[in-house]
């Protein structure tokens, strides 16, 4: 693992293929840490001409926990939400937004290209309209513009989200294979057992469930972004899955909507991950073909 200091924080981060090849950072989601994106689809990355940096995002993973911004009360902020009172979250997603970019200035990158899924896709999203000059093109994996007269999660989704994590490791894969099934719809191109693969990586390397109320702060406290995205010149590709549970598809389809050109590639049988390796190269194609014509 790699560090670089960045935005006032210290961000842990790797990289894959080629100085020369195109640069393309990766964000995850929720309290996700970089290994939930698969070496094999990063792989696919590179053997399509990328230079790829995943990393963690602040309160995940091995980069900086910021434990003195305390833990927000997610259900107030959400009571107070849905009265119009506005919330203070810890930090924000341009938060989050100004580290990647404090990463790619640490790794001397003046432009690049971004895909983020779910919260990384916004993540992503907010980049593209406050940092124009340096996002080359935007990749909007199984996210959303955050509004909310868009369909909810279904209840099992939901419910999968707000659930605790156990402490105990084989408890924790069990916990999180349930939750990614509840995410895949029914999908049956789940591959459950890359996906505890995924999960005992990340509990190895980082069990760390404290980030989850300030990262989900971020989220409740952040605009609608329908509006805005309308302001976004780079290319951009929205993938979402016909299957996703937690963002359900209409999200993707108004994010596509919502951004002038906008490509949109709705994957049959993806859900909300990336435990489906069949569905792949379907993405991956597409990511090199938006990132080359960027490019040229």
């Amino acid at each position: 693992m790699l560090y670089a200091e960045a935005n006032g924080i210290t961000i842990c981060y790797d990289v894959m293929g080629p100085e020369d090849g195109r640069p393309l950072l990766l964000i995850m989601g929720l309290t996700t840490q970089l290994v939930a994106w698969p070496e094999g689809f990063c792989r696919q990355l590179v053997d399509s001409g990328h230079r790829v940096i995943r990393f963690d995002n602040r309160d995940c993973g091995l980069s900086t926990k910021l434990e003195h911004k305390g833990v927000p009360d997610i259900m107030a902020m959400a009571e107070n939400l849905a009265k119009g009172v506005a919330v203070a979250p810890p930090y924000t997603l341009s938060d989050m937004a100004a580290d990647a970019v404090g990463l790619a200035d640490a790794l001397e990158l003046h432009r690049f290209h971004v895909c983020g899924l779910s919260m990384g896709g916004m993540i992503a999203q907010i980049l593209a309209m406050e940092y124009p000059a340096r996002v080359l093109s935007l990749t909007s994996m199984e996210s959303t513009t955050g509004e909310h007269d868009l369909p909810p999660a279904t209840p099992e989704a939901a419910a999968a989200v707000a659930s605790l994590a156990p402490t105990k490791r084989d408890r924790y894969i069990a916990h999180m294979g349930t939750i990614y099934r509840a995410f895949a719809g029914g999908s049956e191109a789940l591959d459950e057992g890359l996906q505890a693969e995924l999960s005992a990586e990340a509990y190895d390397r980082a069990f760390y469930p404290m980030g989850f109320p300030r990262q989900m702060a971020a989220i409740f406290a952040a605009p609608g972004r329908r509006k805005a995205l309308g302001a976004v010149a780079c290319p951009t590709l929205v993938i979402h899955g016909t299957h996703d549970a937690l963002v359900p598809p209409a999200h993707g389809k108004d994010t596509a909507r919502a951004i002038p050109g906008a490509e949109l590639l709705m994957v049959e049988g993806l859900g909300h991950g990336m435990a489906y390796p069949g569905l792949w190269t379907t993405m991956t194609t597409r990511i090199a073909e938006l990132t080359q014509a960027a490019d040229s």
